[in-house]
C-alpha cells in the first residue's frame, strides 16, 4: 500500500459574489489557508468541485473538510455532502453576525470594518476548527472520527500554537495533497485512477473477497471519482477486476 502523506484538512468556501458574507467567507478561508494553517490545510475549489474536479471529490470523501458559507444556502457545505461526504465542521457567516450582534457587512469587493472583522473572526473559528480536526482520529474507511479515539485537549492545543513565518505561502491545493492514483492498462493505454489504492484497502478492510458481486460494488465507488470512457467500460472493468484479484491474493 502506498504511504499517504500526513492528513490535512480541506477548507471548501463560498463562490458567491454577489453579497459581502461571500466575499467575507473567501478572505477567511485564505486567511486560514496562507497564515493562520498553512501546514495543516489544502484548498478545494468549489465551481471545480462541482464540475467534477476527481481530486477534490476523492480528498473530501477521504479526508475531513471544513465549509465556510457566506449564507444559510450553504451550498459549499451541500455540494460536498452530495458529491463526496459530510463536512466534519461548518461555518455560516450570517449565523457569525448574528451570534456577534453586528450589522451585515457592506462591499463585495471591498469590505467595510464590519467585514473585515469578520473575515479575522471568521478564519480564527476556521484555524479552531483545523486543530481540533487533527487531534481526533479520522478513519477514511468509515468517512468519520474513531469514536474510540480519546484525545488530550490540553497537548493538542499546546501543538497547534502557530508559529511566526517569514516567508510567503500560497494555499496548497488537494489535488496534490497525498490522494493516492494507481495507473492501469486500458485498451492498450496506460490511465491513472484517483484513489483507487485506497479503494482496494477499503475493500480489503470489510474482507470483501473478489466476486462479481464485489467488482460491482467496486466500480460504482471507482466511478465517483474517475470518468470512465463508455467505449472502454468493459476493458476498464476487466483490469479493475485484475488489479483487485492481485491486492487480495497479495493481502492474503
Amino acid at each position: 500500500m502506498p504511504e499517504l502523506k500526513q492528513k490535512k484538512v480541506g477548507i471548501v468556501s463560498c463562490s458567491g459574489e454577489e453579497l459581502p458574507e461571500g466575499t467575507v467567507s473567501r478572505l477567511a478561508a485564505l486567511k486560514v489557508l496562507e497564515e493562520l494553517r498553512p501546514d495543516e490545510t489544502v484548498t478545494i475549489c468549489l465551481p471545480l468541485f462541482l464540475a467534477g474536479g476527481e481530486g477534490d471529490r476523492a480528498f473530501a470523501k477521504f479526508y475531513p473538510t471544513i465549509a465556510i458559507d457566506g449564507c444559510n444556502q450553504r451550498c459549499a457545505y451541500r455540494a460536498t455532502e452530495m458529491y463526496s461526504n459530510t463536512p466534519a465542521a461548518g461555518i455560516v457567516i450570517t449565523d457569525l453576525i448574528k451570534d456577534e450582534k453586528l450589522e451585515r457587512p457592506t462591499g463585495c469587493r471591498h469590505l467595510d470594518g464590519i467585514g473585515n472583522y469578520l473575515v479575522e473572526a471568521a478564519a480564527a473559528k476556521a484555524a479552531e476548527q483545523v486543530d481540533e480536526l487533527l487531534g481526533k482520529r479520522w478513519s477514511r474507511q468509515q468517512g468519520r472520527f474513531d469514536k474510540a479515539d480519546s484525545v488530550n485537549t490540553q497537548e493538542t492545543a499546546e501543538s497547534a500554537v502557530p508559529q511566526t513565518m517569514d516567508v510567503s505561502v500560497q494555499a496548497t491545493c488537494s489535488c496534490g495533497s497525498g490522494i493516492p492514483t494507481q495507473k492501469l492498462s486500458v485498451g492498450g493505454k496506460d490511465l491513472s485512477f484517483v484513489a483507487l489504492p485506497l479503494i482496494f484497502q477499503n475493500f480489503a478492510e470489510d474482507q470483501r473477497s473478489p466476486s462479481a458481486q464485489t467488482l460491482d460494488a467496486l466500480m460504482d465507488t471507482v466511478r465517483l471519482y474517475n470518468s470512465i470512457d463508455p467505449e472502454l467500460e468493459a476493458e476498464t472493468r476487466a483490469a479493475i477486476e485484475a488489479a483487485y484479484q492481485a491486492y487480495w491474493a497479495d493481502r492474503n
